[in-house]
């Protein structure tokens, strides 16, 4: 399992995968918003998108864990 974290203060603008597809490393997972700057968070490894643990409207700081990819 791997965690994805933010990587700075923000509000969840869009949730773009859904819990159980498989990603590739590179796919944007969701996308967050910080001083009117869409910023994406993609996955690091291929895998599963195990869990999302944020939901569009949340806000996140740095470090927090937005979403669990499960590798092969």
């Amino acid at each position: 399992m791997l965690d994805v974290r933010a990587e700075l203060t923000a509000t969840v603008w869009k949730v773009v995968a859904e819990v159980g597809t498989a990603v590739a490393a590179g796919d944007d997972l969701l996308i967050l918003e910080s001083m009117k700057m869409e910023i994406p968070v993609t996955a690091p490894e291929g895998g599963t998108l195990a869990e999302m643990r944020v939901a569009e409207g949340d806000s996140v700081a740095e470090g927090d864990v937005l979403a669990v990819v499960a590798t092969s």
